[in-house]
């Protein structure tokens, strides 16, 4: 077998972490993608993948040398409500990695059947779903936003019951752990101090090594989480990303955007949109996303209460003074973005109002979201430009006085229109992974056609190129194409 350098930590944890399990056996997997710059970046030859050898190990036929197979515990609250134990029930995360970038990789197969925590579940992922997060985790990637991404994605030859029978599927998932806020509430809950303590240990060596040596290690961990997802949930809201269910054991305490189930994208602007069919009341609605967040990561900071100090008081006190820095740290990096998003590098005091005028006017006029921007920077000057923006608008009139403002703040950037038309057409992308196209994707991969699926991926790709051939792709759904709601893979 090919040599699969695994260095395996998380498995060398107590054993009450995790139990040890081995992936079901698909019937006749075949390999539907093999993502080759991330096998390569991992060190392993992707032709060697494609081979039968390397099948066997990405379906998980076969485990491979190393690989120390493990179904992970946490717990979590789902829409608000704890449950205490929920785990791994449909992933088995075969082991960890070094890149060639000296980073540790968690390799994971999603869909590898029951675990000891899948309790009434089958263990098993639906063709749609994998194709999904193979779709949208690479997005993300080539958005330049932190999030676990895919390897491979496999049909197994069996079929999983759903609303009906379904193909089943496997993904081989990256990423830099699967550690989640729900991780740390499973020992919170049971009041397992020490595992509190090696858990955290564990994430700090991992992901945050400057905490260690931190006058208040523990604080300092808190301290970087609450950062990284902060800057994170902002670079989702400037593509227009809903990640659908922002649960706890949907939280990477390494910052990472994990499990895309019923995620989506905004078409038109509109902060109460919700894609998830399970999300009945809206609590993760695309404009509730960072409170939901600082929600989720006061979570995190309870279960570190123990370790922040001895007197519960001063540890609140400290688990306080972190989360406070949430809200500003978000708001920097969503108002800085969003300037650079209209072409403003160097924010002054009246910027956030513009923003907030600029997005209001985009709602009012049920304006496309990501087509806003990415033709905005050909009206940077008044011509030709100024009409793909105007058609957008419900009421074009509300684009000439929006032009007229924008183009008063631009003036004092001082750099020529080519360069501004530059920086906007560097951080706007023209294709992100649309609803309805993600849809026919799904539909035509059920009936055995994944054409459609390896243009998207191309398409996806590159989301800040112009891409003649594939104009299509920019668009937003005609009023029949447009998808209402999305669903979880389980």
């Amino acid at each position: 077998m090919n040599s699969l350098l695994f260095d395996n930590s998380y498995a060398k944890l107590p054993d009450r972490f995790f139990a040890r399990v081995d992936p079901a056996q698909p019937t006749s997997p075949s390999l539907i993608a093999l993502n080759r710059d991330l096998a390569l970046q991992l060190g392993i030859d992707p032709d060697w993948l494609q081979d039968p050898e390397g099948l066997d190990f990405l379906s998980g036929r076969v485990i491979a040398p190393g690989s120390e197979p493990i179904a992970t515990a946490y717990a979590g609250h789902q829409f608000g409500n704890f449950v205490p134990q929920l785990g791994d029930g449909r992933a088995i995360l075969l082991g960890e990695m070094i890149d060639r970038e000296g980073r540790r990789r968690d390799v994971q197969l999603k869909g590898a059947g029951r675990t000891p925590y899948s309790r009434r579940g089958d263990g098993r992922a639906a063709l749609g779903s994998v194709l999904r997060e193979y779709l949208v985790s690479e997005a993300m990637a080539a958005l330049g936003i932190p999030t676990t991404r895919s390897l491979a994605a496999i049909v197994t030859g069996d079929h999983v019951q759903r609303d009906r029978p379904l193909p089943g599927a496997v993904l081989v998932r990256v990423a830099a752990s699967h550690i989640r806020v729900g991780t740390f509430q499973f020992f919170a809950a049971r009041q397992d101090v020490d595992a509190l303590r090696i858990l955290a240990d564990h994430v700090i060596e991992r992901h945050y090594p400057g905490a260690a040596h931190a006058d208040r290690p523990y604080a300092a961990l808190l301290a970087q989480v609450v950062e990284a997802q902060a800057d994170l949930i902002a670079r989702w809201m400037l593509v227009g990303f809903i990640h659908g269910v922002m649960n706890t054991d949907n939280m990477s305490v390494a910052g990472e955007t994990i499990d895309y189930g019923p995620c989506a994208f905004l078409d038109r602007y509109d902060p109460s949109t919700v894609f998830s069919s399970i999300d009945q009341h809206g609590r993760y609605a695309f404009g509730n996303q960072p409170q939901i967040g600082l929600w989720d990561l006061t979570r995190f900071a309870e279960t570190l209460l123990p370790l922040l100090a001895d007197d519960e008081n001063d540890a609140i006190a400290i688990a306080e003074e972190e989360l406070a820095k949430f809200v500003p740290r978000f708001a920097k990096a969503r108002v800085s973005g969003l300037l650079r998003k209209l072409g403003i590098v160097e924010a002054r005091e009246d910027d956030a109002q513009l923003v907030e005028t600029v997005l209001a006017d985009l709602q009012r006029n049920l304006v496309d979201y990501t087509l806003f921007f990415r033709r905005l920077s050909g009206a940077v000057e008044p011509g030709a430009g100024e009409e793909p923006v105007r058609e957008l608008f419900a009421d074009p009139t509300a684009a000439d006085a929006l032009f007229g403002t924008w183009r008063a703040r631009l003036v004092l950037e001082k750099r020529s229109a080519a360069e501004i038309k530059h920086d906007m057409d560097a951080v706007n992308p023209a294709y992100i992974p649309r609803n309805h196209r993600i849809e026919e994707v799904i539909s035509d991969a059920e009936k055995g056609d994944f054409a459609t699926f390896q243009i998207l991926c191309g398409v996806l790709s590159r989301p800040f190129d112009d891409q003649p051939e594939h104009a299509a792709f920019q668009d937003p759904p005609l009023e029949h194409e447009r998808v209402r709601a999305t669903f979880c893979g389980t």
